[in-house]
């Protein structure tokens, strides 16, 4: 593999560190202004493709995106901050997957990056031959070093698709322990976009949950999420270091028109329990208080380690219309249903974010987000932590560092002209709030703009999901995709930057 290096920045777990590690010259601070984060320059952690001699995985009318990444993760090493090792799906195609997931890692604070292949797919040495692409790259550390990192492995035109779990003891370096949680070789399974989540105070702990819809869900071409008959949430556990995991079991079960999806458990360190978030989407049932029809943020949670769950509860609506070039209309493929949670790992308050239209009365998308400081009983009514920039915001993220401060990294167009048809400029933010996530602002640049048109076409132009952020210690981890402005070589790659509100 290629080694990049860059600026030789650092992350470290507290403000003295990291600032004594990093060159004052070095650490940028947006337009000066004194509330602004500092960040280090983003560096890039994507190599060129280790897939590129791959030539499985084809499909009737698909194209695949060579060197192209997206849909990034990111987690640091709680033995060693200076660790941190990022995921993401590589070389990917126009209709779902890629050719495999691919784990970068650092040793020095993410100044530079090594790649490494992970099992999850025929491209992949070591992966099964039956799963000829891969997607929904996701990893979490223990509390003893060992990085937990799960996919969907499926086929690009055969039925065969699962839940797939490896472990990392070395940083990143390598993958091992391939285990396959959940497998289904008919058209009227799928599983869908699984998370893990290493449990924070037990070493060998960590959780695994994902949707499974049940046809019809057009694997993997057509609209799964919207036309499956149902899609309960799914369970698996290890308690061995990802050796071995236990039984699957549903934990969120739906009726028919009814399902979930982006499913991600959060720990509270003090008690053990565990909040299991989702989009809980009901096209069916009776109409009750607060009209529960469509996409709605919703959790779960369990206080004996897994064995039981209480039934949902409904944080809020999640009003998305979706995202499209402001100027053309073009779709533009983003985290529009997919929630994404975090806690405060002292006092156990619960945050979670998302895309909601509720503030532009319903003509685009913002940045929503709800708290709740009692373990869910209630909710802050959801207010927007993006910039009201009159252009829509998506695809957060959110984390807790340990001084309680909330941080949320997102998209937007702000920098998009009134005539341009030709581009999508497109910027990277991070903005934070002190504990309770009521003062969000510190909005800091982190890099952009790039032009979103550059990147793969996936049922919209596409670079993911979900991005990847991360809390160590009083900084932040940000790993995220940007566009290679009309490079259709490399349309794509990984960048990493470290934030200190």
């Amino acid at each position: 593999m290629n080694l990049k290096s860059s600026t030789p920045t650092r992350l470290h777990t507290r403000r003295a560190a990291l600032l004594a590690l990093i060159p004052a010259a070095l650490l940028l601070n947006l337009g000066g202004a004194a509330s602004a984060a500092t960040f280090t320059p983003p560096v890039v952690a994507s190599d060129p493709s280790p897939y590129a001699s791959c030539t499985v995985g084809g499909a009737p009318g698909a194209v695949n995106y060579p060197n192209a990444e997206v849909e990034p993760w990111v987690a640091v090493n709680p033995k060693n901050p200076l660790n941190v090792v990022g995921v993401w799906q590589q070389d990917r195609w126009s209709d779902g997957g890629a050719h495999g997931l691919v784990a970068g890692y650092s040793n020095d604070g993410g100044a530079s990056w090594r790649e490494s292949a992970q099992p999850f797919s025929a491209c992949a040495a070591g992966g099964p031959a039956r799963f000829d692409r891969a997607s929904d790259p996701w990893v979490s550390f223990g509390p003893d070093g060992t990085a937990y990192s799960v996919s969907i492995s499926f086929q690009g035109v055969g039925a065969d698709n699962g839940v797939a779990a490896a472990t990392s003891t070395d940083g990143g370096k390598t993958w091992g322990n391939l285990n396959i949680l959940k497998e289904d070789t008919t058209f009227q399974f799928f599983n869908d976009k699984e998370s893990v989540t290493a449990d924070p105070v037990h070493a060998g702990t960590a959780y695994a949950v994902w949707d499974r819809l049940v046809a019809p869900n057009g694997n993997p071409r057509a609209d799964a999420h919207t036309h499956a008959f149902t899609g309960p949430a799914w369970f698996a556990k290890t308690t061995d270091g990802g050796k071995t995991w236990g039984s699957t079991q549903i934990i969120v079960p739906t009726a028919e028109h009814q399902q979930t999806i982006g499913n991600q458990i959060v720990v509270d360190p003090r008690t053990g329990t565990l909040y299991d978030f989702f989009n809980l989407i009901l096209s069916s049932g009776p109409n009750g208080a607060g009209d529960l029809h469509g996409n709605n943020v919703a959790f779960v949670k369990s206080t004996d380690g897994g064995v039981t769950w209480t039934a949902p509860q409904v944080v809020a609506k999640l009003g998305t219309v979706g995202v499209t070039d402001p100027n053309t209309g073009a779709p533009i493929r983003t985290g529009d249903i997919i929630p994404e949670p975090a806690i405060d790992p002292a006092s156990g308050q619960l945050y979670v974010v998302w895309q909601d239209a509720r503030f532009s009365g319903g003509v685009f998308d913002e940045v929503a987000l709800s708290s709740s400081p009692d373990g869910g009983a209630t909710w802050s009514a959801p207010h927007r932590v993006s910039t009201d920039t009159g252009r829509p915001a998506f695809t957060p993220s959110v984390r807790v560092n340990s001084g309680g401060t909330v941080a949320v990294t997102y998209y937007d167009f702000r920098s998009l002209g009134a005539g341009n048809t030709t581009t999508l400029p497109t910027d990277y933010w991070f903005t934070s709030s002190p504990a309770g996530g009521a003062a969000f602002g510190n909005e800091t640049h982190l890099y952009g703009p790039f032009d979103m048109l550059t990147a793969p076409n996936a049922r919209g132009f596409f670079v993911g999901d979900y991005e990847g952020l991360a809390a160590s210690g009083g900084s932040f981890a940000s790993l995220s995709v940007r566009a290679n402005d009309g490079n259709t070589a490399n349309r794509t790659d990984a960048v990493f930057t470290a934030v200190h509100p």
